[in-house]
Protein backbone atom coordinates (compact mmCIF):
# COMPACT_ATOMS: atom_id res chain seq x y z
CA UNK A 1 0.00 0.00 0.00
CA UNK A 2 2.26 3.08 -1.03
CA UNK A 3 5.09 1.13 -0.09
CA UNK A 4 7.51 2.79 -2.07
CA UNK A 5 6.06 6.14 -0.79
CA UNK A 6 6.83 7.88 2.29
CA UNK A 7 3.08 9.24 2.50
CA UNK A 8 3.69 10.30 6.63
CA UNK A 9 6.92 11.64 6.22
CA UNK A 10 5.30 13.96 3.50
CA UNK A 11 2.90 14.43 5.78
CA UNK A 12 5.02 15.58 8.35
CA UNK A 13 7.95 17.20 6.20
CA UNK A 14 5.25 19.32 3.98
CA UNK A 15 4.64 22.50 6.97
CA UNK A 16 8.44 22.11 7.71
CA UNK A 17 9.26 22.43 4.21
CA UNK A 18 7.13 25.40 4.52
CA UNK A 19 8.32 27.08 7.59
CA UNK A 20 12.23 26.96 5.78
CA UNK A 21 11.10 28.44 2.46
CA UNK A 22 9.39 31.12 4.73
CA UNK A 23 12.82 32.16 6.54
CA UNK A 24 13.92 32.69 3.04
CA UNK A 25 11.15 35.23 1.99
CA UNK A 26 11.25 38.52 2.60
CA UNK A 27 8.68 40.12 5.36
CA UNK A 28 7.15 42.62 3.03
CA UNK A 29 5.59 39.64 0.91
CA UNK A 30 2.95 39.07 3.28
CA UNK A 31 0.38 37.21 0.41
CA UNK A 32 3.18 35.37 -0.34
CA UNK A 33 3.94 34.00 3.01
CA UNK A 34 -0.11 33.13 3.28
CA UNK A 35 0.18 31.29 0.18
CA UNK A 36 2.85 28.88 0.73
CA UNK A 37 1.50 28.14 4.19
CA UNK A 38 -2.22 27.37 3.01
CA UNK A 39 -0.15 25.61 0.06
CA UNK A 40 1.55 23.14 2.77
CA UNK A 41 -1.31 22.38 4.88
CA UNK A 42 -3.40 21.87 1.59
CA UNK A 43 -0.83 19.73 0.42
CA UNK A 44 -0.98 17.42 3.87
CA UNK A 45 -4.64 17.46 4.10
CA UNK A 46 -4.79 15.81 1.10
CA UNK A 47 -2.23 13.13 1.70
CA UNK A 48 -4.04 12.25 4.79
CA UNK A 49 -7.35 12.10 3.30
CA UNK A 50 -5.89 9.66 0.61
CA UNK A 51 -4.22 7.73 3.55
CA UNK A 52 -7.53 7.54 5.40
CA UNK A 53 -10.28 6.48 2.59
CA UNK A 54 -7.36 4.61 1.00
CA UNK A 55 -7.02 2.54 4.97
CA UNK A 56 -7.48 -1.13 4.52
CA UNK A 57 -10.36 -1.85 7.11
CA UNK A 58 -10.03 -5.40 6.40
CA UNK A 59 -6.46 -5.90 7.46
CA UNK A 60 -6.42 -2.97 10.73
CA UNK A 61 -3.52 -2.56 12.40
CA UNK A 62 -0.72 -0.05 11.14
CA UNK A 63 -0.38 0.54 7.64
CA UNK A 64 1.78 3.17 5.47
CA UNK A 65 4.84 2.45 7.88
CA UNK A 66 7.89 3.32 8.04
CA UNK A 67 11.32 2.72 9.46
CA UNK A 68 15.02 3.25 9.58
CA UNK A 69 17.21 2.71 11.76
CA UNK A 70 18.68 6.08 13.12
CA UNK A 71 20.37 5.86 16.96
CA UNK A 72 21.87 2.64 16.97
CA UNK A 73 23.47 2.32 20.74
CA UNK A 74 19.67 3.85 21.83
CA UNK A 75 17.83 1.62 19.52
CA UNK A 76 16.54 4.40 18.55
CA UNK A 77 14.41 4.43 14.94
CA UNK A 78 12.46 6.82 12.84
CA UNK A 79 9.60 4.82 13.10
CA UNK A 80 6.11 5.70 11.35
CA UNK A 81 2.55 4.39 11.32
CA UNK A 82 -1.06 4.87 11.46
CA UNK A 83 -3.47 2.38 13.08
CA UNK A 84 -7.75 3.38 13.67
CA UNK A 85 -6.94 5.17 16.49
CA UNK A 86 -3.94 7.81 15.35
CA UNK A 87 -5.46 7.70 11.97
CA UNK A 88 -8.57 9.93 13.02
CA UNK A 89 -5.90 12.10 15.25
CA UNK A 90 -3.58 12.82 11.79
CA UNK A 91 -7.13 13.70 9.96
CA UNK A 92 -8.29 15.91 12.90
CA UNK A 93 -4.74 17.64 13.27
CA UNK A 94 -4.15 18.40 9.45
CA UNK A 95 -8.22 19.86 9.28
CA UNK A 96 -7.24 22.28 12.01
CA UNK A 97 -4.06 22.90 10.71
CA UNK A 98 -5.34 23.95 7.34
CA UNK A 99 -8.21 25.99 8.88
CA UNK A 100 -6.03 28.04 11.74
CA UNK A 101 -3.41 29.45 8.69
CA UNK A 102 -7.13 30.84 7.07
CA UNK A 103 -7.98 32.02 10.78
CA UNK A 104 -4.55 33.68 10.98
CA UNK A 105 -5.15 35.16 7.55
CA UNK A 106 -5.56 39.02 8.62
CA UNK A 107 -2.62 38.72 11.10
CA UNK A 108 -0.75 41.95 10.42
CA UNK A 109 2.18 42.13 13.24
CA UNK A 110 5.07 40.00 12.05
CA UNK A 111 3.10 37.52 9.91
CA UNK A 112 6.18 35.88 8.42
CA UNK A 113 7.08 35.10 11.68
CA UNK A 114 3.80 34.23 13.20
CA UNK A 115 3.17 31.52 10.11
CA UNK A 116 6.94 30.30 10.58
CA UNK A 117 6.06 28.82 14.43
CA UNK A 118 2.48 28.00 13.26
CA UNK A 119 3.80 25.57 10.76
CA UNK A 120 6.40 24.47 13.23
CA UNK A 121 3.54 23.88 15.83
CA UNK A 122 1.76 21.96 13.67
CA UNK A 123 4.33 19.86 12.42
CA UNK A 124 5.30 18.92 15.97
CA UNK A 125 1.71 17.88 16.55
CA UNK A 126 1.58 15.79 13.80
CA UNK A 127 4.90 14.02 14.61
CA UNK A 128 2.96 12.83 18.17
CA UNK A 129 0.61 11.23 16.08
CA UNK A 130 2.10 9.03 13.90
CA UNK A 131 5.29 8.59 15.78
CA UNK A 132 5.91 4.18 16.35
CA UNK A 133 8.95 4.99 18.67
CA UNK A 134 8.19 6.92 22.12
CA UNK A 135 11.72 8.86 21.36
CA UNK A 136 10.32 10.26 18.44
CA UNK A 137 6.85 10.81 19.95
CA UNK A 138 9.15 12.72 23.26
CA UNK A 139 11.11 14.36 20.69
CA UNK A 140 8.15 16.13 18.50
CA UNK A 141 5.76 16.90 21.65
CA UNK A 142 9.06 19.33 23.04
CA UNK A 143 8.70 20.61 19.79
CA UNK A 144 5.06 22.01 20.16
CA UNK A 145 6.06 23.96 23.65
CA UNK A 146 8.24 26.57 22.64
CA UNK A 147 6.48 28.04 19.53
CA UNK A 148 3.14 28.00 21.67
CA UNK A 149 5.08 30.20 23.99
CA UNK A 150 6.40 32.33 21.84
CA UNK A 151 2.83 33.02 19.79
CA UNK A 152 0.91 33.32 22.89
CA UNK A 153 3.55 36.16 24.43
CA UNK A 154 3.99 38.02 20.84
CA UNK A 155 0.76 37.58 19.52
CA UNK A 156 -1.86 36.74 22.10
CA UNK A 157 -4.91 39.09 23.34
CA UNK A 158 -5.00 40.45 26.55
CA UNK A 159 -7.90 40.71 28.48
CA UNK A 160 -9.24 39.27 31.96
CA UNK A 161 -5.33 37.42 32.30
CA UNK A 162 -2.18 39.31 30.61
CA UNK A 163 -0.86 37.09 27.83
CA UNK A 164 2.52 36.68 29.60
CA UNK A 165 0.96 35.02 32.11
CA UNK A 166 -1.26 32.50 30.31
CA UNK A 167 1.92 31.98 28.48
CA UNK A 168 3.82 30.98 31.85
CA UNK A 169 0.99 29.22 33.15
CA UNK A 170 0.22 27.64 30.09
CA UNK A 171 3.84 26.63 29.59
CA UNK A 172 4.60 25.52 33.15
CA UNK A 173 1.35 22.77 32.46
CA UNK A 174 2.86 21.33 29.50
CA UNK A 175 6.35 21.09 30.60
CA UNK A 176 5.41 19.24 33.93
CA UNK A 177 3.27 17.27 31.82
CA UNK A 178 6.74 16.47 29.70
CA UNK A 179 8.58 15.90 32.72
CA UNK A 180 6.29 13.03 34.33
CA UNK A 181 5.78 11.64 30.72
CA UNK A 182 9.67 11.33 30.42
CA UNK A 183 10.17 9.73 33.59
CA UNK A 184 7.36 7.24 32.94
CA UNK A 185 8.92 6.63 29.68
CA UNK A 186 12.57 6.36 30.64
CA UNK A 187 11.31 3.33 33.36
CA UNK A 188 9.92 1.79 30.50
CA UNK A 189 12.67 2.01 28.37
CA UNK A 190 15.18 0.60 31.22
CA UNK A 191 13.03 -1.99 32.57
CA UNK A 192 11.33 -3.90 29.21
CA UNK A 193 14.63 -6.13 27.79
CA UNK A 194 18.38 -5.89 29.19
CA UNK A 195 21.05 -3.59 27.81
CA UNK A 196 21.71 -4.54 24.25
CA UNK A 197 17.76 -5.62 23.38
CA UNK A 198 16.84 -2.09 24.96
CA UNK A 199 14.21 -0.21 22.08
CA UNK A 200 11.78 2.53 22.22
CA UNK A 201 9.45 0.76 20.02
CA UNK A 202 5.80 0.77 21.38
CA UNK A 203 4.77 -2.04 19.55
CA UNK A 204 7.81 -4.18 21.24
CA UNK A 205 7.18 -2.51 24.41
CA UNK A 206 3.59 -3.84 24.03
CA UNK A 207 5.20 -6.99 23.40
CA UNK A 208 7.68 -7.12 26.59
CA UNK A 209 4.22 -6.18 29.11
CA UNK A 210 2.72 -9.67 27.37
CA UNK A 211 5.99 -11.57 27.95
CA UNK A 212 5.56 -10.25 31.51
CA UNK A 213 8.63 -8.44 31.79
CA UNK A 214 6.84 -5.55 33.54
CA UNK A 215 5.80 -6.51 37.35
CA UNK A 216 2.24 -5.65 38.69
CA UNK A 217 4.15 -2.79 41.03
CA UNK A 218 5.94 -1.65 38.12
CA UNK A 219 2.83 -1.16 35.83
CA UNK A 220 1.19 0.54 38.93
CA UNK A 221 4.34 2.51 39.13
CA UNK A 222 4.57 3.68 35.77
CA UNK A 223 0.93 4.33 34.63
CA UNK A 224 0.59 6.88 37.36
CA UNK A 225 3.42 8.85 36.11
CA UNK A 226 2.27 8.75 32.30
CA UNK A 227 -1.34 9.49 34.23
CA UNK A 228 -0.03 12.85 35.19
CA UNK A 229 2.23 13.50 31.91
CA UNK A 230 -1.32 12.48 29.87
CA UNK A 231 -3.42 13.94 32.36
CA UNK A 232 -2.21 17.11 32.41
CA UNK A 233 -2.11 17.27 28.62
CA UNK A 234 -6.26 16.35 28.44
CA UNK A 235 -7.43 18.66 31.15
CA UNK A 236 -7.72 15.99 33.88
CA UNK A 237 -8.98 17.86 37.59
CA UNK A 238 -7.19 18.84 39.13
CA UNK A 239 -4.54 20.10 36.37
CA UNK A 240 -7.15 21.77 34.18
CA UNK A 241 -6.82 25.58 34.84
CA UNK A 242 -4.13 25.71 32.86
CA UNK A 243 -6.65 25.25 29.97
CA UNK A 244 -8.99 28.32 29.77
CA UNK A 245 -6.32 30.67 31.14
CA UNK A 246 -4.47 29.65 28.07
CA UNK A 247 -7.24 29.86 25.60
CA UNK A 248 -7.91 33.45 26.68
CA UNK A 249 -4.47 35.06 26.09
CA UNK A 250 -3.60 32.71 23.32
CA UNK A 251 -4.23 34.19 19.72
CA UNK A 252 -6.82 32.66 17.36
CA UNK A 253 -4.83 29.62 15.37
CA UNK A 254 -3.31 28.44 18.63
CA UNK A 255 -6.45 28.32 20.87
CA UNK A 256 -7.85 26.27 17.46
CA UNK A 257 -4.74 24.05 17.85
CA UNK A 258 -4.48 23.42 21.29
CA UNK A 259 -8.32 22.81 22.23
CA UNK A 260 -8.82 20.63 19.09
CA UNK A 261 -5.49 18.64 18.87
CA UNK A 262 -2.77 19.41 21.53
CA UNK A 263 -5.52 17.88 24.46
CA UNK A 264 -6.31 14.80 22.08
CA UNK A 265 -2.20 13.91 22.49
CA UNK A 266 -2.86 12.93 26.05
CA UNK A 267 -6.30 11.02 24.76
CA UNK A 268 -4.35 8.91 22.79
CA UNK A 269 -1.23 8.52 24.83
CA UNK A 270 -3.43 6.63 27.64
CA UNK A 271 -4.83 4.69 24.70
CA UNK A 272 -1.69 3.63 22.47
CA UNK A 273 1.05 3.96 25.71
CA UNK A 274 -0.87 3.75 28.89
CA UNK A 275 -3.25 0.60 28.22
CA UNK A 276 -1.36 -1.15 25.58
CA UNK A 277 2.41 -1.53 27.69
CA UNK A 278 1.15 -1.28 31.13
CA UNK A 279 -2.41 -2.65 30.32
CA UNK A 280 -2.61 -3.79 34.94
CA UNK A 281 -1.80 0.15 35.59
CA UNK A 282 -4.79 0.96 33.74
CA UNK A 283 -7.00 -1.32 35.19
CA UNK A 284 -5.60 -0.28 38.73
CA UNK A 285 -6.23 3.23 38.41
CA UNK A 286 -9.52 3.21 36.06
CA UNK A 287 -11.76 4.27 39.28
CA UNK A 288 -9.87 6.96 40.06
CA UNK A 289 -9.74 8.29 36.64
CA UNK A 290 -13.38 7.79 36.19
CA UNK A 291 -14.33 9.74 39.65
CA UNK A 292 -12.00 12.55 38.36
CA UNK A 293 -13.97 12.46 34.41
CA UNK A 294 -17.04 12.73 36.46
CA UNK A 295 -15.47 16.27 38.16
CA UNK A 296 -14.64 17.27 35.08
CA UNK A 297 -18.00 17.24 33.09
CA UNK A 298 -20.09 18.54 36.32
CA UNK A 299 -17.40 20.93 38.00
CA UNK A 300 -15.83 22.54 34.32
CA UNK A 301 -19.63 22.59 32.91
CA UNK A 302 -21.05 24.71 36.07
CA UNK A 303 -18.30 27.04 35.82
CA UNK A 304 -18.71 27.75 32.56
CA UNK A 305 -22.10 28.84 33.38
CA UNK A 306 -20.81 31.93 35.28
CA UNK A 307 -18.31 33.07 32.34
CA UNK A 308 -19.02 36.06 30.19
CA UNK A 309 -15.90 35.79 28.09
CA UNK A 310 -16.65 33.18 25.45
CA UNK A 311 -13.19 32.06 25.01
CA UNK A 312 -13.25 30.89 28.64
CA UNK A 313 -17.04 29.43 28.11
CA UNK A 314 -15.13 27.40 25.65
CA UNK A 315 -12.49 26.73 27.46
CA UNK A 316 -14.18 25.21 30.20
CA UNK A 317 -16.33 23.58 28.18
CA UNK A 318 -13.52 21.75 26.94
CA UNK A 319 -12.67 20.71 29.92
CA UNK A 320 -15.98 18.88 30.62
CA UNK A 321 -15.99 17.33 27.41
CA UNK A 322 -12.58 15.93 28.23
CA UNK A 323 -14.62 14.03 31.10
CA UNK A 324 -16.40 12.06 28.72
CA UNK A 325 -13.41 10.88 26.90
CA UNK A 326 -11.70 10.00 30.28
CA UNK A 327 -14.54 7.89 31.37
CA UNK A 328 -14.85 6.15 27.93
CA UNK A 329 -11.15 5.41 28.80
CA UNK A 330 -11.76 4.37 32.38
CA UNK A 331 -14.33 1.84 31.60
CA UNK A 332 -11.85 -0.32 29.81
CA UNK A 333 -14.34 -1.73 26.89
CA UNK A 334 -14.45 -1.75 23.00
CA UNK A 335 -17.23 0.26 23.32
CA UNK A 336 -16.23 2.80 25.74
CA UNK A 337 -12.87 3.29 24.53
CA UNK A 338 -13.80 3.64 20.69
CA UNK A 339 -16.56 6.22 21.85
CA UNK A 340 -13.68 7.93 23.77
CA UNK A 341 -11.32 8.20 20.62
CA UNK A 342 -14.31 9.44 18.32
CA UNK A 343 -15.50 11.89 20.57
CA UNK A 344 -12.07 13.14 20.92
CA UNK A 345 -12.16 13.83 17.21
CA UNK A 346 -15.87 15.39 17.57
CA UNK A 347 -14.57 17.44 20.20
CA UNK A 348 -11.37 18.99 18.17
CA UNK A 349 -13.90 19.48 15.16
CA UNK A 350 -16.41 21.72 17.22
CA UNK A 351 -14.06 23.51 19.75
CA UNK A 352 -11.45 24.92 17.04
CA UNK A 353 -14.97 25.92 14.61
CA UNK A 354 -15.91 27.98 17.92
CA UNK A 355 -12.92 30.02 18.40
CA UNK A 356 -12.11 30.32 14.68
CA UNK A 357 -15.59 32.38 15.15
CA UNK A 358 -14.52 33.86 18.33
CA UNK A 359 -11.54 35.09 16.88
CA UNK A 360 -13.73 36.37 13.56
CA UNK A 361 -15.70 38.25 15.56
CA UNK A 362 -13.37 39.56 18.67
CA UNK A 363 -10.65 40.42 14.95
CA UNK A 364 -13.38 42.98 14.23
CA UNK A 365 -15.17 43.96 17.36
CA UNK A 366 -12.94 43.73 19.72
CA UNK A 367 -15.11 42.64 22.46
CA UNK A 368 -15.66 38.40 23.51
CA UNK A 369 -18.01 38.95 26.13
CA UNK A 370 -21.23 38.05 26.24
CA UNK A 371 -22.67 41.24 28.12
CA UNK A 372 -21.09 43.26 25.30
CA UNK A 373 -22.23 41.27 21.92
CA UNK A 374 -25.78 40.87 21.23
CA UNK A 375 -27.92 40.16 18.13
CA UNK A 376 -24.70 39.71 15.72
CA UNK A 377 -26.94 37.06 13.58
CA UNK A 378 -28.59 40.23 11.77
CA UNK A 379 -25.23 41.48 11.10
CA UNK A 380 -23.16 38.61 10.79
CA UNK A 381 -25.27 35.36 9.39
CA UNK A 382 -22.48 33.42 8.01
CA UNK A 383 -20.08 33.75 11.32
CA UNK A 384 -23.90 32.62 13.19
CA UNK A 385 -23.99 29.64 11.30
CA UNK A 386 -20.69 28.51 12.72
CA UNK A 387 -21.35 29.35 16.39
CA UNK A 388 -24.80 27.26 15.80
CA UNK A 389 -23.32 24.82 14.29
CA UNK A 390 -20.40 24.07 16.82
CA UNK A 391 -23.14 25.10 19.45
CA UNK A 392 -25.44 22.25 18.52
CA UNK A 393 -22.51 19.49 17.69
CA UNK A 394 -21.33 20.59 21.45
CA UNK A 395 -25.38 20.03 22.68
CA UNK A 396 -24.71 16.35 20.90
CA UNK A 397 -27.55 16.98 18.41
CA UNK A 398 -28.27 13.90 16.19
CA UNK A 399 -27.06 14.55 12.82
CA UNK A 400 -24.15 16.37 13.49
CA UNK A 401 -20.86 14.80 14.64
CA UNK A 402 -20.82 14.37 18.48
CA UNK A 403 -23.90 12.63 18.96
CA UNK A 404 -22.38 9.50 18.35
CA UNK A 405 -19.58 9.27 20.05
CA UNK A 406 -21.08 10.61 23.11
CA UNK A 407 -23.59 7.88 22.78
CA UNK A 408 -21.32 5.23 22.38
CA UNK A 409 -19.74 5.98 25.78
CA UNK A 410 -22.37 6.16 27.81
CA UNK A 411 -23.27 2.44 26.79
CA UNK A 412 -20.13 1.55 27.41
CA UNK A 413 -19.56 2.95 30.48
CA UNK A 414 -22.72 2.47 32.13
CA UNK A 415 -22.08 -1.55 32.22
CA UNK A 416 -19.09 -0.44 34.58
CA UNK A 417 -19.62 2.40 36.33
CA UNK A 418 -23.78 2.96 36.32
CA UNK A 419 -23.73 5.50 38.42
CA UNK A 420 -21.10 7.67 37.38
CA UNK A 421 -22.66 7.01 33.91
CA UNK A 422 -26.00 8.42 35.24
CA UNK A 423 -23.73 11.46 36.49
CA UNK A 424 -21.91 12.00 33.01
CA UNK A 425 -25.57 12.26 31.30
CA UNK A 426 -27.04 14.67 33.32
CA UNK A 427 -23.59 16.73 32.68
CA UNK A 428 -25.62 16.90 29.47
CA UNK A 429 -28.62 19.88 30.63
CA UNK A 430 -25.58 22.11 31.89
CA UNK A 431 -24.13 21.81 28.55
CA UNK A 432 -27.55 22.90 27.23
CA UNK A 433 -27.93 25.79 29.87
CA UNK A 434 -24.25 27.20 29.27
CA UNK A 435 -24.40 27.02 25.40
CA UNK A 436 -27.88 28.17 24.27
CA UNK A 437 -27.45 31.13 27.12
CA UNK A 438 -24.27 31.92 25.28
CA UNK A 439 -25.71 31.81 21.54
CA UNK A 440 -29.12 33.45 23.21
CA UNK A 441 -27.03 36.41 24.43
CA UNK A 442 -24.47 36.39 21.49
CA UNK A 443 -26.62 36.05 18.13
CA UNK A 444 -30.06 36.46 18.39
CA UNK A 445 -32.58 39.15 19.99
CA UNK A 446 -33.13 42.66 18.49
CA UNK A 447 -31.23 44.22 16.23
CA UNK A 448 -28.43 46.34 17.38
CA UNK A 449 -27.51 49.24 15.24
CA UNK A 450 -23.94 49.72 16.92
CA UNK A 451 -22.68 46.48 15.22
CA UNK A 452 -23.56 47.64 11.51
CA UNK A 453 -20.08 49.02 10.88
CA UNK A 454 -18.95 45.61 11.35
CA UNK A 455 -18.72 43.31 8.17
CA UNK A 456 -19.57 39.11 8.46
CA UNK A 457 -17.20 36.81 7.84
CA UNK A 458 -16.83 36.53 4.41
CA UNK A 459 -13.80 35.48 1.51
CA UNK A 460 -10.71 33.66 3.26
CA UNK A 461 -12.18 33.94 6.61
CA UNK A 462 -14.79 31.48 5.26
CA UNK A 463 -12.23 28.59 4.36
CA UNK A 464 -12.61 27.64 8.43
CA UNK A 465 -16.31 27.41 8.82
CA UNK A 466 -16.17 25.42 5.13
CA UNK A 467 -13.28 23.18 6.39
CA UNK A 468 -14.40 22.18 9.96
CA UNK A 469 -18.39 22.72 8.91
CA UNK A 470 -17.79 20.00 6.46
CA UNK A 471 -16.24 17.46 9.03
CA UNK A 472 -18.59 18.32 11.22
CA UNK A 473 -21.68 17.43 9.61
CA UNK A 474 -20.08 14.91 7.07
CA UNK A 475 -18.89 12.44 10.11
CA UNK A 476 -22.76 13.43 11.50
CA UNK A 477 -24.90 12.61 8.68
CA UNK A 478 -22.26 9.46 7.78
CA UNK A 479 -20.83 8.40 11.42
CA UNK A 480 -19.30 4.83 10.05
CA UNK A 481 -16.81 7.00 7.96
CA UNK A 482 -15.39 7.42 11.40
CA UNK A 483 -16.64 4.76 13.95
CA UNK A 484 -15.47 2.18 11.21
CA UNK A 485 -11.72 3.33 11.21
CA UNK A 486 -12.16 3.67 15.16
CA UNK A 487 -13.16 0.36 15.58
CA UNK A 488 -9.98 -1.39 13.94
CA UNK A 489 -7.74 0.19 16.27
CA UNK A 490 -10.34 -0.64 19.21
CA UNK A 491 -11.33 -3.99 18.40
CA UNK A 492 -7.80 -5.64 18.61
CA UNK A 493 -7.62 -4.47 21.99
CA UNK A 494 -10.52 -6.93 23.33
CA UNK A 495 -7.91 -9.84 24.04
CA UNK A 496 -5.56 -7.51 26.07
CA UNK A 497 -9.18 -5.79 28.18
CA UNK A 498 -10.62 -9.05 28.78
CA UNK A 499 -6.96 -10.92 30.36
CA UNK A 500 -7.01 -7.77 32.94
CA UNK A 501 -11.23 -8.15 34.03
CA UNK A 502 -10.10 -9.55 37.04
CA UNK A 503 -7.11 -7.19 37.74
CA UNK A 504 -6.93 -5.47 41.12
CA UNK A 505 -8.37 -1.64 40.92
CA UNK A 506 -7.23 0.98 43.13
CA UNK A 507 -10.47 0.69 45.19
CA UNK A 508 -9.32 -3.44 46.00
CA UNK A 509 -5.25 -2.60 46.20
CA UNK A 510 -3.23 -5.12 45.02
CA UNK A 511 -3.96 -8.17 46.45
Amino acid sequence: MMASFPLLSAVLLAPIAAAVLLCFISPKAVQSVRVISAAAMTVALALTLFAFFSYDLSVGGMQFTEDVPWIHDLGVHYSLGVDGISLPMLLLTELIGLASVFASWRIEKRPKEFYILLLILIAGVTGTFIARDLFIFLLCYEVVVIPIYIMVIIWGSTKRVTKEYSAMKLTIYLLMGSAFMLVGVVALYLQAFPPELRTFDMDTLAMAAQMGNFSEEFQIFAFFLLLLGFGSLLSMFPFHSWSPDGYAGAPTAVSMIHAGVLKKIGGDGLIRLGLLVLPLGAKFWAPLIAGLAIINVMYAAYIALAQKDLKYVIGYSSVSHMGYVLLGFAALNVVSISGAVANMVAHGVMSALFFAMIGNVYEKTHMRSVTELRGLAHQMPRASVGFMLAGMASLGLPGLIGFIPEFTIFVGSFSVYPVFAVIAISGIIFTALYTLRMLAKVLFGPRDSYFDKYTDARGVEMMPLVILGIALVGFGVFPQLLMGVVGTGVEPLLPLLDSIKDAPTVLGGIG
